[in-house]
């Protein structure tokens, strides 16, 4: 049995990680693994092999579910990449798929269904706060057109911009992470048919052009793990996952992280910000469930540490 198999790694040491490695399955994804992932991977593997064994045995098919979420930056998809490979160096069938392959849209479609929604939800706002008026109309387009009409700055000198932030995010929190921008139910059948012990199972593929949606039917057999690495892999909105890793980043690491990896080192404009930041609620609002936390600097967390962590960011 598999499960047994597993209590003989207690004293799990990590090996060598080679050039190149297995990664998830979303089409295009560059996946660069740094010693830091594998520092990282190696601090989560021996709690995650511990957690792992008495939710194997429960499963008729010694089949279970992994989530590594966390928002933008922190390694989803390097440390579930290396958290699948350490568990086929055991001998233990594991697959890495990617969430990000369940979106409705493709994203410069769902990007501009993103934005629509803000739009539209803010000039609804305004008319309803009363603070709508051509004039300002213009203004805003201003703004639009300059891609800085989530700006909050702009509050400052006209106070009537406010009702259009406050509508706007409250529009966008109502589409982001849920049921009209992802396609949970599909997701969920996945996990269903994976630990209901089905050997081959469809799954979606998603580029970023018109044409690059497909499904490919991947043989399970032999594989006793499914990692699923996503941004909302911990999200309540589907069922099935057993054992949630939270890479966790303070908003302001997440603003570091991102300034540093833009070319010209500018910062995101204050509309993805925004975005960013309603995520990162999300993220904080289902960290309870975690089985595993780990910061951005690599250190285990409890969930009163975490929280603190939170806190002081």
């Amino acid at each position: 049995m598999i499960a047994e198999k597993l209590k003989g790694y207690e004293s799990w040491m990590a090996p060598e990680v080679p050039e190149n490695i297995p990664h998830g399955d979303m089409p295009g994804d560059k996946v660069r693994i740094t010693e830091s992932h594998i520092k990282k991977a190696g601090t989560i593997f021996p709690v995650l092999l511990k957690k792992l064994i008495p939710v194997m045995e429960i499963n008729p098919w010694e089949r279970v579910v992994v989530c590594v979420c966390g928002g933008s930056g922190v390694g989803k998809s390097e440390i579930a990449s290396l958290l699948s490979w350490y568990f086929c160096c055991l001998g233990i069938g594991s697959y890495t798929l990617s969430g990000d392959n369940y979106p409705h849209r493709i994203p410069k479609y769902n990007d501009a269904e993103r934005l629509r929604i803000f739009r539209e939800s803010a000039l609804k706002g305004m008319v309803a706060a009363g603070d709508y008026s051509m004039e300002r109309l213009e203004r805003i387009r201003q703004w639009q057109r300059a891609d800085d009409d989530a700006n909050a700055d702009h509050a400052k000198e006209y106070p009537w911009f406010t009702s259009y932030l406050e509508a706007g995010r409250k529009g966008l929190a109502g589409y982001l992470g849920t049921d009209r921008e992802l396609g949970f139910e599909d997701l969920e059948a996945v996990v269903t048919a994976f630990k209901s012990g089905e050997d081959r199972i469809w799954l979606k593929r998603m580029g970023r052009a018109e044409d690059e949606l497909w499904y490919e039917q991947v043989d399970f057999s032999g594989i006793n793990i499914l990692i699923i690495e996503w941004t909302h892999g911990n999200s309540g909105r589907y069922r099935g996952v057993d054992l949630p890793i939270l890479l966790n980043s303070t908003p302001q690491e997440t603003l570091a992280h991102r300034k540093a990896r833009n070319r010209d080192g500018a910062a995101d404009s204050p509309f993805t910000t925004m975005v960013l930041e309603i995520e990162q609620k999300l993220l904080e609002s289902e960290a309870h469930k975690a089985a595993v936390i780990l910061s951005k600097s690599g250190e285990l967390l409890s969930y009163a540490a975490y929280q603190e962590q939170m806190k002081e960011g």
